[in-house]
């Protein structure tokens, strides 16, 4: 497991040109940092869902917890990862995200994605079942625990790296790719190249 409690710093950042990027998490403390590898989707995913979730506590606390109502600037991270990204720790598989009203805390937690082999229905439940159980051997964990105020800026932050992609086209919603592409609602036809 791979503990920051809480991370001097926690951000997502991609490496490579729109259209080629990968997504990481990357979490530091004390000379320490840790790297993983996810989707698109799953930074688009969490960010929205910390947004959510800290919405919900300041309007559940009547404006009592130590939530910002939006990221305040000091905590908007836009530097780059730590370089090199390299070693990943893991890919993420799956996440959860959970408020911890006594240390006033989001935590976040990404554990790798784990595949297994399996001949039947029967071998799969086991499988899940054993890494379930298994707390020493289980898949590998990061788990983050940040104020509201380290939140909201995480959850800006990501939001922005996710819009920062290629653009969409303006008919059918895909990405356009420098040279264009071949629009659906078009009929094919090339779009957003340059004449």
């Amino acid at each position: 497991m791979f503990l920051y409690d809480p991370p001097d710093r926690f951000v997502a950042g991609t490496v490579g040109q729109p259209g080629e990027r990968a997504f990481y998490l990357q979490a530091s403390s004390a000379g320490r940092i840790t790297s993983v590898a996810l989707e698109k989707a799953q930074v688009a995913a969490l960010a929205e869902r910390v947004d959510e979730l800290l919405d919900e506590v300041v309007r559940r606390s009547g404006g009592n917890a130590q939530v910002p109502a939006v990221a305040p600037a000091e905590a908007i991270d836009t530097e780059p990862l730590h370089s090199p990204v390299e070693p990943v720790e893991f890919r993420v598989g799956t996440m959860a995200l959970a408020w911890d009203g006594e240390g006033q805390r989001v935590v976040v937690e990404a554990q790798a994605l784990v595949e297994v082999e399996v001949d039947s229905e029967e071998d799969l439940q086991a499988a899940e079942e054993m890494l379930l159980q298994d707390d020493e051997n289980g898949p590998p964990l990061l788990r983050v625990r940040l104020t509201g105020a380290m939140a909201r800026g995480f959850a800006k932050r990501a939001l922005d790296v996710v819009a920062a992609g290629r653009p969409p086209c303006p008919f059918c919603n895909l990405p356009l790719d420098p040279d264009g592409h071949v629009c659906p609602r078009q009929n094919g036809y090339l779009r957003g190249a340059a004449s």
